[in-house]
């Protein structure tokens, strides 16, 4: 059936065809999510590139500001399971706007700190609690872009939809780090994080007036809304508790300690968050150290790094993109869902440790081409969630998802951590990438315990 047209239903009158060809919702409430997910990944990670300025305009070492890199994390992994029960609650549209408003708030209070002339410790500490704060509100967003995904889409284009929100991460760097870089360069660091806000408040705005749930959102076509729902997507997923004759009533699992003992004993379940750990330990490097190690490790200057920077940026979203649509075309070719998410994922991880290649060679050009082939591999791999939107059981998608996110993401922790120690030893960045470069392997351990993919199901009570 096609999403182009309506179909009648219950005995209504179809409306008449439109003329033209009409973009599915869908489409467009991915899209959405593209932008909203692209800002979440600037805010994130605007340090990396005023992070250089910030250090030397504030007086910070490097290890205080690993540690004020690693402050995002702490707090995003602490919120990850109470942001999922939030989900689960109260659905996707609500959780999303309040917190895409708060982390906004948050993000350009930063360019407020040292305005007025303070130690050196209590700008660190200023920042580090600002940036606790930033993780705690964007702890919601990518389980919700998950419970959107599985609602929205159906399970042979998830891939795609899953792929095209992972990759704005890259998109994020190949657009705004380039942009932030000139806008540091000729204004100064706090300009970054004003004109952050006020894109925030924007989409905040947009998203508040535009979305909903499939069954209830008005540009939603009854041809759409069977597609989704034939082909697998969980289109009630945000219905209201209560129910209507058209919405049923959502049924809400109680996250009591037998549900959560099942959710904790299911291997497939271990082998995402190895994997997902791994595939993120390569985004912290990229997203803090990356744009550090241009400049202090290869001698390039701070407008150079926004430029260079994008490079890999921009492999990596194209290699994201390719492994999403890999993932569908296999399914569509009659292969098994398990091998479909699995060999886009060891292809893409298996050329991610080559980034341990840098650590060999002296030439700035080789380099770059390196974490380029590295970034196009990460983002072909990272599947991770297209496998928890198939695996995840409908009655806490976004408790799974967030999970998920919340082990994963230990490594935006551990990582900024680890590479701020190991530079300020050694004096160079070699050790660190041999460190990065081990996490490929280490993902391919993970896909390995993770078994055969299919989705969770609960008994009923």
């Amino acid at each position: 059936m096609s999403d182009n047209t309506t179909a009648s239903s219950g005995g209504q009158t179809a409306a008449p065809a439109t003329t033209g060809r009409r973009v599915p919702t869908r489409y467009l409430v991915l899209a959405l999510i593209f932008i909203i997910t692209a800002l979440n990944y600037a805010d994130r990670s605007s340090l990396s590139i005023t992070g250089t300025s910030l250090q030397e305009d504030l007086g910070f070492s490097s290890v205080q500001l690993g540690y004020i890199f690693s402050a995002f994390s702490w707090a995003y992994v602490a919120g990850q399971i109470p942001g999922g029960i939030l989900l689960d609650r109260f659905g996707a549209r609500r959780v999303y706007a309040l917190s895409l408003g708060l982390w906004t708030l948050v993000t350009a209070a930063i360019s407020l700190v040292g305005l007025i002339t303070t130690p050196v410790l209590v700008a660190v500490s200023v920042i580090f609690v600002l940036r606790l704060l930033l993780g705690v509100f964007e702890s919601p967003a990518f389980p919700a872009n998950a419970r959107i995904a599985t609602a929205w889409f159906p399970t042979a284009e998830r891939g795609r939809a899953t792929a095209v929100f992972n990759s704005a991460q890259y998109f994020a760097t190949a657009l705004f780090a380039p942009v932030m870089g000139w806008v540091t360069h000729q204004f100064g660091w706090r300009w970054v994080f004003v004109l952050l806000g006020v894109l925030g408040v924007v989409l905040a705005v947009v998203w508040l007036r535009w979305m909903d749930s499939p069954r209830h959102h008005p540009r939603v076509t009854p041809a759409e809304l069977e597609t989704i729902r034939a082909g697998g997507g969980l289109v009630d997923l945000d219905a209201p508790k209560t129910g209507t004759p058209d919405s049923p009533k959502q049924q809400r699992t109680r996250l009591d300690r037998r549900t959560i003992a099942k959710i904790f004993s299911t291997r497939a379940l271990w082998g995402v968050y190895i994997s997902q750990y791994a595939v993120n330990a390569l985004t912290y490097f990229f997203i803090t150290w990356f744009p550090v190690y241009l400049v202090q490790g290869r001698g390039l200057s701070l407008l150079e790094v926004g430029f260079v920077a994008a490079l890999p940026a921009l492999c990596g979203f194209a290699g994201g993109l390719a492994g999403g649509f890999f993932s569908d075309a296999m399914l569509r070719r009659g292969y098994s869902l398990t091998a479909a998410r699995k060999v886009p994922s060891v292809i893409g991880m298996g050329l991610a440790t080559s980034i341990a290649l840098c650590s060999l060679t002296d030439s700035s050009p080789l380099i770059v081409a390196i974490m380029t082939l590295a970034f196009f591999g990460k983002g072909l791999g990272s599947l991770g969630w297209a496998i928890t939107t198939d695996i995840a059981p409908p009655q806490a998608t976004s408790f799974v998802g967030s999970t998920m996110n919340a082990f994963g993401n230990v490594a935006g922790i551990v990582t900024p951590i680890v590479i701020g120690y190991t530079v300020q030893a050694t004096g160079s960045f070699d050790t660190a990438l041999w460190f990065v470069a081990a996490h490929g392997l280490l993902s391919l351990v993970g896909l390995a315990a993770m078994g055969t993919i299919r989705r969770i199901q609960f008994d009923e009570p």
